[in-house]
């Protein structure tokens, strides 16, 4: 799947919103982001619905 359609089964799944890889260009298909303008301790709580929804 590509970074949109990972975007969107993370935020049905886990109710966690990232950045798709492929919004920072090409080479950035692939990849997510889910820090950009978080803290810390919202980053493990999302880390963690992501590990229930995988």
């Amino acid at each position: 799947m590509d970074s949109w359609e990972f975007f969107d089964m993370l935020l049905e799944k886990a109710g966690v919103v990232c950045t798709p890889g492929a919004g920072f260009g090409r080479c950035g298909e692939g990849y997510i982001r889910i820090s950009a303008f978080n803290n810390y301790e919202n980053v493990e709580k999302a880390m963690e619905r992501i590990k229930t929804a995988l």
